[in-house]
């Protein structure tokens, strides 16, 4: 295994730790971890700095994980669901910055297109974990839970992930961590 890929491996294995400890400091309002969502945060980091395999696996893990070791999120339909929306959090946002101009501005478009594509995907599995339970999954449902609800989670990624993404790229380029 190189010397990079035994980095990126570390580097995954710190986001998935901060993806199952971030929810505790809203774990005593579950209804505000539903609004910050912390869990996002770093696997976004995860597929934007260590790569589509790495934020794909770190976004799925999560959830389920956190689900079995700590009961919360409950395991089905909500971490179910997440596992999928992190997954695509943290593919398209490694897939997204890929193939965009090398520019720091360019950080932007590839957060809150891997923002909506994740949220797309979630309502997708929420909407066949619905319907296998035989409950409707609306519009409204899906706006509230993916945007609405979520707001100041969103407000929150747009100011602190890509300032963190330009930051940790230059340790990288610097031969740090």
């Amino acid at each position: 295994m190189k010397k990079t890929n035994v980095r990126k491996l570390v580097v995954a294995s710190l986001f998935l730790a901060l993806a199952m400890v971030l929810p505790m400091l809203t774990g005593q309002l579950p209804q505000l971890g539903a609004k910050l969502l912390p869990m996002h945060i770093p696997v976004l980091l995860c597929g934007f700095i260590c790569g589509w395999q790495y934020g794909l696996i770190v976004g799925f893990t999560a959830p389920l994980l956190r689900s079995v070791i700590f009961g919360m999120p409950v395991l089905y339909p909500v971490a179910a669901a997440m596992a999928f929306e992190l997954a695509a959090y943290g593919f398209f946002a490694a897939f997204l910055i890929k193939y965009l101009p090398k520019r720091a501005l360019c950080i932007y478009p590839a957060l809150i297109c891997s923002m909506l594509l994740g949220r797309v995907v979630w309502g997708i599995a929420r909407l066949i974990m619905y319907g296998i339970r035989g409950t409707a999954f609306t519009w409204s449902i899906f706006a509230a839970g993916a945007f609405v609800d979520a707001l100041p989670g969103i407000i929150i990624q747009l100011i602190i992930i890509p300032p963190l993404v330009i930051a940790l790229k230059r340790v990288e380029k610097s031969g740090g961590a």
